[in-house]
């Protein structure tokens, strides 16, 4: 199970790296298209925290950001190798995969920040409660962690190209917007973690008569 939410916490975080390009409004907010897709990165870290420990969440963290800057390296050889004759599309290409270095340096430190912030809260509190109250360390470390994304996302993303009471709006509105999307994913962190749990259990019983017959 673990192999599984590993491999989709990287590809959900390179798939909201292309999604981010879009902006869209509901109810008011303007939101990356990303926005959904980016926050389930934070409830798989969550389940592999709760579940395989903090060094296991500390990992998956790591081997997201090889992936991203994996994919960002592709990427870039994409756009720059030269098109065909035919290919007409080369501008929307650029503009669609290509982004700026201004907001792929913020996403990437925006995401380190975050999400290591957001292992090291909800295993402090892990440790004071034990296996109790899971959605209040997964919507408390939230709480936090979500503000630090969006603040250090925006202001290195537009820094300087729109004007600060503009910054401070987008800020308050992507977190209260994340805050939300936090809110009612609570009820998908126990069912992931009812899985994962039962599938570690079967491991190790499994693990526990293979030992048993060798012996």
């Amino acid at each position: 199970m673990i192999f599984y939410l590993t491999a989709l916490f990287a590809g959900l975080l390179v798939v909201s790296n292309i999604l981010a390009v879009k902006v869209f409004t509901v109810l008011g907010f303007d939101l990356p298209a990303a926005v959904i897709v980016y926050m389930a990165t934070f409830l798989i870290t969550d389940v592999i925290g709760e579940v395989y420990g903090k060094k296991m969440a500390a990992r998956a963290i790591r081997a997201g950001f090889i992936a991203q800057l994996i994919v960002l390296f592709f990427i870039y050889i994409a756009v720059e190798v030269p098109p065909a004759p035919f290919f007409e599309m080369q501008t929307e290409y650029e503009m669609i995969l290509g982004g700026s270095f201004q907001v792929i340096i913020a996403s990437l430190v925006s995401y380190l920040v975050s999400q290591n912030l957001d292992v090291l809260i909800f295993h402090k509190l892990k440790e004071r409660h034990g296996r109790r109250h899971l959605w209040l360390r997964n919507n408390f470390s939230a709480v936090i962690t979500q503000f630090a994304d969006t603040s250090i996302f925006i202001v290195i993303a537009f820094i300087g190209t729109v004007p600060p009471n503009i910054l401070i709006s987008m800020i308050f509105m992507q977190y209260i917007a994340k805050i939300i999307i936090v809110l009612l994913d609570t009820p998908i962190v126990y069912l992931l973690v009812g899985i994962a749990r039962k599938q570690l259990d079967k491991e190790r019983a499994m693990l526990m008569e293979v030992t048993e017959k060798v012996n």
